[in-house]
């Protein structure tokens, strides 16, 4: 890789973590429209609940989300408000022009017992497909494995091998 190679694939890898750190605090505060705009106009979430096609699917999917928040915040109360907090972390990422696949573990932070102490609430991988639309990265199919659920563990055979 030229030095010129170099220095765009590590502007790409940055501007792709950024995207994900979006991601996530987008998710933890229940922001629709950040949720969504992580995404491209075509964009395909496969997670736990479904497939939302579409950034206005998503959108739903994200609004959805914080409605089952609030309510959940409303029978806890009078305790202060439970968190969510989604951390990524061993991100793997294959850039090749204005595309890019990519992997990634993530755990989540849950503190919605009494006294608020935190636990590990979940935990799984991505496997992402980005794409740069206008000089911005954004997820083109984002697939969540929860190793929570039955349904969504991850396959046997791991997903960044080599071929």
């Amino acid at each position: 890789m030229t030095h010129s190679g170099q220095a765009s694939y590590v502007e790409d890898r940055a501007r792709i973590e950024d995207l994900q750190a979006r991601y996530m605090f987008a998710l933890d505060w229940h922001d629709a429209d950040a949720y969504a705009a992580t995404f491209t106009e075509d964009g395909i979430l496969d997670w736990a609940l479904g497939i939302a096609e579409g950034r206005d699917a998503i959108r739903q999917e994200a609004l959805g989300m914080r409605t089952m928040f609030a309510r959940k915040e409303a029978a806890d109360a009078p305790l202060r408000p439970a968190r969510l907090r989604h951390f990524i972390t061993n991100v793997t990422l294959r850039i090749e022009g204005d595309r890019a696949t990519g992997h990634a573990y993530w755990m989540e932070l849950d503190n919605d017992v009494r006294g608020r102490w935190p636990y590990v609430g979940g935990y799984g991988h991505y496997e992402d497909e980005l794409r740069k639309v206008d000089g911005e990265w954004l997820f083109s199919r984002r697939k969540i494995y929860n190793e929570i659920l039955a349904t969504r563990t991850a396959p046997e055979t791991n997903p960044v091998r080599p071929a």
